[in-house]
């Protein structure tokens, strides 16, 4: 949970305007503890007022575009969203499970990537790192 972003100041440095609903999206991204589907976003805001699936994903799609949040993939069609990195979110690697889809987010330190290497080495322009790390969660293995 994230007690610590002014989510309307985040819009309005990237230039957006701080709409209700897009302060709920990123409200509901930021205060989870993990990423969510696009699905479980939708049913989180409709349990505190109406808002149409469509303008969610269109929400989505514009703090994406606007680096205030991750699109994380899972591999598959599906996506997760979290925060993308800040100064009060720092990048980190994620844990999918491949049997029940859950994706937890792991410590900056659980993983270390050291990609200074590679900034410097490619020929080409990395706007982005992503690192998913696949396996079955200790609750599926139960």
């Amino acid at each position: 949970m994230c007690n610590q972003c002014n989510y309307e100041d985040l819009l309005n440095t990237a230039r957006l305007d701080a709409t209700d609903n897009r302060v709920r999206v990123l409200e509901v991204i930021g205060n989870n503890s993990c990423p969510l589907s696009a699905a479980d976003i939708y049913n989180t805001l409709g349990r505190n007022g109406s808002i149409n699936r469509v303008t969610v994903y269109r929400i989505l799609d514009l703090l994406v575009e606007h680096e205030l949040v991750d699109r994380i993939s899972t591999g598959g069609r599906a996506f997760y969203y979290g925060m993308a990195p800040n100064a009060n979110h720092h990048p980190h690697p994620h844990f999918y499970c491949k049997r029940c889809g859950q994706m937890d987010c792991l410590t900056p330190d659980s993983l270390n990537v050291d990609s200074d290497h590679l900034w410097k080495t490619f020929p080409g322009r990395i706007d982005k790192v992503e690192v998913r790390v696949d396996g079955i969660c200790k609750n599926c293995m139960k």
